[in-house]
């Protein structure tokens, strides 16, 4: 691919302008900054934005992708995204991005759901856009005070279900049990229990699943083992090590062993 004359690699660090910043909520923000390598990006991937006085990057799953333009919806989990939060419009992020696999799409005429939880609703956005009408989004939420992207969601035309753990938005339940019958593929991202019960769903119904993982980070670029996941594998001992970084964070959910 090339771009104004110069072959595109496939990540690159760019010096990206804030163009929107918005609090979301108590502790999530919403950031679109200026990125010529959105043109590389596809959605699942995520980005390492250098944090000033800190020595490693942090990790943002994308949320949107314009022509060039990037979206991160990210959470105060540490001093680096509390720094990240503080930046203001006009600022600029030094942003290694596009990295890792992304969610493969397939057909985008078929009826697939797309099923969130908690922070890991955002990753799950771009990729639901290209599906609009075929796409039921169901997400989980603690209560109505963490609830985000709702709009974001009806506006590319997705069905969608809300719920939260203590009944306060939407249904009351877990993300599981709103799952439609014509459902032909999962795609998911949040924690560790709802992917492993959604893995099991799929392997139930006999539908694919595509989960994206989190993992602390350091290089991003799978030169080191800081996200070492387990995977199974056609081995001696039935696994292999992979890493979040470069084999996904987007995994077929058959691979996965959560065990």
């Amino acid at each position: 691919m090339k771009m104004g004359g110069k072959a595109l690699k496939k990540y690159d660090v760019e010096s990206c302008e804030i163009l929107r910043k918005e609090q979301l909520t108590e502790d999530i923000f919403d950031v679109t900054v200026r990125s010529q390598m959105a043109k590389a990006a596809v959605p699942g991937q995520f980005a390492h934005i250098f944090v000033p006085g800190k020595t490693l990057r942090r990790p943002i799953s994308i949320c949107e992708i314009g022509e060039e333009t990037l979206r991160f919806v990210f959470q105060i989990r540490g001093d680096g995204t509390r720094i990240l939060a503080e930046s203001r419009v006009g600022d600029f992020w030094d942003i290694l991005v596009p990295l890792g696999n992304g969610f493969t799409l397939g057909d985008l005429s078929r009826k697939v759901c797309f099923v969130g939880g908690g922070i890991g609703v955002p990753p799950l956005l771009e990729a639901a856009k290209r599906f609009g009408r075929n796409a039921t989004v169901i997400t989980g939420f603690r209560n109505a005070g963490a609830v985000i992207l709702q709009e974001d969601f009806k506006r590319a035309g997705c069905g969608l279900i809300l719920t939260t753990d203590d009944g306060s938005a939407g249904e009351h339940g877990l993300v599981t049990a709103f799952l439609p019958e014509d459902c032909r593929e999962i795609f998911a991202c949040g924690p560790t229990p709802m992917l492993k019960a959604l893995q099991a769903e799929a392997e139930k119904r006999g539908i694919p699943c595509q989960i994206s993982l989190e993992e602390r980070m350091a290089c991003g670029v799978g030169a080191c083992l800081g996200c070492a996941c387990k995977l199974r594998a056609d081995t001696e001992s039935g696994w292999r090590y992979g890493h979040v970084c470069k084999d996904g964070p987007v995994f077929d959910a058959r691979l996965v062993d959560f065990t």
